[in-house]
């Protein structure tokens, strides 16, 4: 599930909302708790106040042995005391026996009972013998129990005074305790609330506009059409100085990329004048061997019919392979035929002379086959050509042309040294046949894969080098 967050200029008002409520409840808990620790100790010293005035009025009292004066003094003394109106607090004197001379409240505390020595409210007290100053007893649920001796001018312990008191008078009144807190807080809410929300506006105005540059960088055309905005905080100063440094980083890289695009079209046109050069250059020097043919034996039928062939399907090759540059062209070519295979040995066999190369072939085809014949020649014409550099002065090399029905394969062995298998997957790697040394090789590669065929070396062959250039035999598209 998608966590929802809020924007900053919300999450900043509301935040100091939420700092000033839990100030203001950690407050109010401190406070509380400090007044109710206050308010215990002013009831103690009430207490004591009272306990002290009783013990001063009661002393003729009780050695005049006059009951119902005592028994006055404890109930208008008893009505001043915190909690007397909801019968939290009890007071009444002992006898020197411990036992209840009066009581406030007779009901409870009955007159006559025995009460120094025994327990009451489950609190054990002492005995009127072991009581020689005030005594306080704190009971276990909060409650407070006084006791006084009260004795004569001469020192005679005439009896005490007792004070009981419930735990609920001691207890904190927590909704006036909190009331003022609570009023307070609310107040300081709704003041900050609109003074939040104005700071929050103002704070994350420049980191807003700082977001909507950093989102209009988005697309790369318009990372330097704006400027970065401008503030005055240091830690956001150092955010703009951060995207501008992206900024000009951007920009040089955008000016990078484009004077890349520019050396790669100039590197592209430079491969593909490379290609036509090549491609173009081994036709021509079989057209031109054909033509010094006419020229010396023009006058025999056969040389000059065969040498016109020579230069017709060189030519054919040629506007083939400046066609293949045009998308717009669409040249239909025809199926090889046997006859293709002796026009590429005429072409090639100039440079075998220049070289001393011997060169043999072998064909076993007797009909058309079904692969086109443009870029066949072109490949068997490049393979004959770089085995005759290969196999060097005085070298021999074979081509073989074979077909059956699946496939049209075209070998060909040189005697030169054996070419190494990494070197040639190297070549045939090469992006666009940046190897000049083997240009011929990978445009042969080129053409096989283009057509579905293959372009390998054979490990097997130990005399040499033996290429095979094979196409799928079937019908041309």
């Amino acid at each position: 599930m998608k966590r929802l967050r809020l924007p900053y200029r919300v999450q900043i008002p509301l935040g100091l909302a939420l700092a000033v409520l839990i100030t203001a409840l950690f407050v109010t808990a401190v406070g509380a708790r400090l007044s109710a620790r206050d308010a215990r100790a002013q009831t103690l010293a009430t207490l004591d106040r009272a306990m002290v005035l009783l013990v001063a009025q009661a002393r003729p009292l009780l050695a005049a042995d006059d009951t119902w004066r005592v028994f006055s003094l404890l109930r208008d003394t008893a009505a001043l005391l915190p909690g007397a109106d909801r019968l939290r607090a009890r007071v009444a004197v002992l006898d020197a026996q411990g036992r209840v001379f009066a009581a406030a409240n007779p009901a409870v505390l009955e007159t006559g009972r025995q009460l120094l020595g025994e327990t009451l409210h489950g609190q054990p007290l002492l005995t009127a013998e072991e009581i020689q100053q005030r005594q306080r007893i704190e009971q276990a649920d909060g409650g407070i129990m006084l006791l006084d001796p009260i004795s004569s001018e001469d020192g005679q312990l005439l009896g005490f005074v007792l004070m009981d008191v419930d735990a609920p008078v001691f207890a904190p009144k927590w909704a006036q305790l909190a009331r003022p807190a609570l009023i307070g807080m609310g107040l300081a809410v709704v003041l900050l609330i609109p003074a939040g929300w104005w700071l929050g506006r103002r704070m994350t105005a420049p980191v807003a506009g700082l977001a909507r540059f950093i989102h209009a960088m988005e697309p790369a055309a318009a990372i330097t059409a704006q400027p970065v905005p401008h503030t005055d905080d240091p830690e956001l100063q150092r955010i703009a100085r951060a995207l501008h440094s992206l900024q000009s980083a951007w920009e040089e890289r955008r000016r990078a990329e484009q004077r890349a695009l520019s050396a790669e079209r100039l590197a592209a046109v430079g491969r593909m004048t490379a290609a036509v050069a090549h491609e173009i250059n081994n036709p021509l020097a079989g057209l031109l061997t054909a033509i010094r043919t006419l020229r010396l034996h023009g006058d025999a039928p056969q040389a000059r019919e065969r040498a016109l062939d020579v230069i017709e399907h060189g030519l054919m090759q040629i506007r083939t392979t400046v066609a293949a540059l045009l998308p717009q062209a669409r040249v239909q070519d025809r199926p090889l035929e046997p006859s293709d295979f002796d026009d590429v040995l005429t072409l090639a066999q100039p440079a075998a002379q220049a070289q001393g190369v011997s060169l043999s072939a072998r064909s076993e085809v007797e009909s058309a086959l079904r692969v086109p014949s443009a870029p066949v020649r072109q490949a068997m014409l490049n393979m004959l050509l770089n085995a005759i550099k290969a196999a060097g002065p005085g070298g021999r090399v074979a081509v073989q042309l074979l077909a059956d029905a699946e496939q049209v394969r075209f070998c060909v062995t040189n005697s030169g040294t054996a070419l190494d298998p990494q070197r040639f997957a190297a070549t045939l790697a090469q992006e666009g046949g940046d190897d000049p040394r083997g240009f011929g090789i990978w445009v042969c590669q080129q053409i096989a894969n283009h057509h579905r065929g293959g372009f390998t070396l054979d490990p097997d062959y130990r005399d040499g080098t033996r290429l095979v250039f094979w196409l799928p035999n079937r019908e041309i598209d």
